[in-house]
């Protein structure tokens, strides 16, 4: 007899729903109507919001458990097509759909059981065949203004990368060689037309790398309130509204096409390529930002533009001598037919010396005959005068900005020399002090970075303060595994100290309030007599790190227990105590930690008292340890005094309940416990103390 395939029985994890039955029966087939009509009214009623709060959950139909193929299995087996079978597989694939339509809104609708209970109950959601495509229709629309706008910000250069930088460098040099050459070639004539074809290359490659500047013009962001804009449209707007534009765009127009008509050697013509002028200075003012020697470089600068000056003026003259006429009097460039002057380099040369001795005016030139040559000498003497006060200018003041951290180091020291001279120093302290100013001079050493950075704001002070320092602070033992706050804020009170030979550092016996990091140097640690050495301390060496921190119990009470002493000049960061605690003031837990970490560097060398709760001496303790101690001190009075009212309170009520025992004893009673606890009462009978209660007591008994 054929039945219901198990396998169409089983849920998702494979737990047996049903068991096989057999068709033929009429139980069976009623069964299989029951479950048709609960299929049909379960998704009648889908729509329905349920109690879980999704309009779609609901409980498994039966007809999921059964196998379409078994169905037709069974109908081929039976006499009469089912109209039960039938309806179970309509009823099937209706299923089937609902809850493909229900998993997609409920993915993308995922049911958040807090958002619910803002929202409310859902509302009831029909599944439609067009509902995925809607979705992905608003995805769509949603997605198209950030494409448009991630289109507006690609490919943005930033002014500040190194790209620019080096574009301005190309850029710079294909306007070098316009400024130099166009001149050059237009004015002496041989230099064109003997090597016409080797210059079009470069001609053309110049005016491809000034049509890419253009491009790279409009790609390039500026500042905003700090902030780099990259909207594209911003930048073009930018762009054309600045007069570099307007520049940009002559440098760039095609006046080439005069060849066709004027022939090859007019580069006249290609005058308008010189526009782009501002590209190169541009780059000069990003090299002086960025060179390490800007000084030399301004002086190179100022040389090459002198000289440019002198090359155009040179190419002027020879041009205006070809004018007039080669020869004609001793002004002008003799003629060049005769030897000496008919090769290319002579004319330059010549043209250049005579630009030379007239814009420097350091020599004598012939004197002009014609009208021209009068006018255009003395523009030249005008431009030389110009050329010659922006020479002195300049290189007074870059002579005067080279030696200023000279001269103010010198003022220093000549201030010192008076003091030490007014004072009657002897002589062999006068030599160690100068001899101590020179190792610093020498070594480029500052006495105070505090004023070099003060223009500097907070935040590249610190940045550069932690480049220079932090590593160095790491190197301690206490302060390794800190806080990166707590290390950076003592970085910042780290000073440079430096010390001669022979100086002492600290004695032993002193009261430490710094602790001290070797940056460069050799330190002894020297016996009392100052001869006998124990140890050397060199770069990176520490020491005086337990004094700072105030340990109780020590033997030795913060103080120090060697002397140091420098053997040269040695450079040290300084820790003072103060800062210390000011430090950890804001970092009470690290306190506690470095605290710790110093009583066990004493406990392994034996320099810690075993006994507890050692209280150290009001003197010896700092202001913020002594208001620490007064804190702690209040709060234990306090506690006392809670203490003790509450006793007095108890004692009060004791007194008050035998009051009344006794009272109750007498034949009639003067005072109830309510007469006590009346306001009148209770505000005279709680200011008195017990002894008088009692005798008013015995006196109000012996009355009655």
């Amino acid at each position: 007899m054929p039945k219901i395939s198990p396998m169409a029985s089983k849920d998702a994890s494979g737990n047996t729903l049903g068991r096989s039955m057999d068709v033929n029966t009429p139980s069976t087939l009623s069964m299989m109507k029951n479950q048709v009509f609960s299929i049909s009214s379960d998704f009648s009623n889908s729509d329905a919001p349920s109690d879980s709060g999704s309009p779609y959950k609901a409980s498994k139909s039966p007809s999921e458990n059964i196998d379409p193929e078994a169905l037709s299995d069974t109908q081929s087996h039976t006499s009469r097509p089912g109209v039960a079978t039938r309806l179970a597989m309509t009823a099937i694939k209706v299923n089937k759909w609902v809850s493909t339509a229900r998993k997609n809104v409920e993915q993308e609708e995922p049911n958040d059981s807090m958002m619910a209970k803002v929202q409310g109950p859902p509302m009831p959601i029909t599944p439609t065949l067009s509902h995925n495509d809607k979705v992905e229709s608003q995805a769509n629309d949603t997605t198209k203004p950030q494409k448009k706008k991630s289109r507006n910000v690609h490919w943005v250069i930033d002014p500040a990368e190194g790209f620019y930088f080096w574009w301005l460098l190309i850029i710079t040099i294909a306007v070098f060689y316009n400024l130099i050459f166009v001149v050059a070639r237009s004015c002496f004539t041989d230099l064109q037309v003997k090597n016409a074809i080797m210059w079009l290359p470069f001609d053309y490659l110049c005016d491809i790398v000034y049509l890419l500047d253009m491009i790279v013009r409009q790609k390039t962001g500026f500042l905003e309130q700090g902030l780099l804009v990259k909207d594209q449209k911003r930048l073009k707007q930018a762009y054309r509204q600045d007069f570099q534009f307007y520049l940009d765009a002559a440098s760039i127009l095609p006046t080439d096409l005069g060849y066709i008509v004027f022939g090859i050697h007019r580069l006249e013509l290609r005058f308008n390529r010189v526009l782009r002028f501002p590209r190169m200075f541009e780059c000069f003012d990003r090299v002086e930002t960025r060179t390490p020697y800007p000084n030399l470089f301004r002086i190179s600068i100022l040389v090459l533009y002198i000289v440019v000056i002198i090359h155009w003026n040179a190419c002027i003259y020879y041009a205006l001598s070809r004018a007039i006429g080669f020869g004609t009097d001793e002004w002008v460039y003799p003629d060049p037919s005769h030897p000496p002057f008919d090769t290319l380099l002579r004319k330059y040369v010549y043209s250049l010396y005579w630009s030379t001795l007239t814009l420097t005016t350091i020599g004598e030139t012939p004197m002009p005959v014609e009208d021209i040559e009068y006018l255009f000498q003395v523009v030249d003497f005008l431009v030389g005068v110009l050329i010659f006060a922006t020479i002195v200018g300049n290189v007074g003041s870059m002579i005067s900005n080279m030696n200023a951290a000279r001269s103010e180091f010198q003022s220093k020291m000549d201030a010192i020399k008076q003091y030490m001279q007014f004072r009657a120093v002897n002589k062999t302290l006068q030599k160690r002090v100068i001899k101590w100013f020179d190792y610093l001079w020498t070594n480029k050493k500052s006495t105070d970075e505090k004023a070099v950075l003060s223009l500097l704001p907070d935040t590249l002070r610190a940045e550069i303060a932690i480049s220079v320092h932090l590593e160095t602070l790491k190197r301690v033992s206490i302060f390794q595994d800190c806080e990166p706050g707590l290390l950076i804020e003592l970085v910042l009170k780290l000073q440079p100290q430096v010390f001669s030979p022979g100086d002492y550092i600290c004695r032993k016996g002193d009261v430490g309030k710094e602790m001290y990091i070797v940056k460069e140097g050799k330190l002894g640690v020297v016996a009392d007599d100052g001869i006998t050495q124990y140890a050397v301390l060199g770069n990176g060496a520490y020491f005086g790190e337990i004094s700072i921190l105030n340990i109780s119990g020590t033997k030795t009470g913060n103080r120090r227990t060697a002397n140091v002493r420098s053997i040269g000049y040695t450079d040290l960061f300084c820790l003072s105590k103060d800062d210390l605690l000011e430090v950890l003031s804001e970092y009470p837990g690290a306190k506690q930690v470095l605290e710790e970490k110093g009583k066990k560097i004493l406990m392994k060398d034996g320099l810690v008292d075993k006994k507890e709760d050692e209280e150290v001496p009001m003197d010896e303790m700092e202001m913020t340890e002594k208001v620490e101690m007064m804190a702690i001190r209040l709060t234990k009075l306090q506690s006392k005094f809670a203490r003790m009212m509450s006793e007095y309170t108890s004692t009060q009520q004791k007194l008050k309940e035998r009051i009344f025992q006794l009272e109750s004893q007498g034949t009639r009673p003067l005072l109830t416990v309510t007469d006590y606890e009346q306001p009148s009462c209770s505000s005279q009978n709680d200011n008195l103390p017990p002894k008088s209660i009692e005798s008013i007591t015995r006196s109000k008994s012996s009355a009655t």
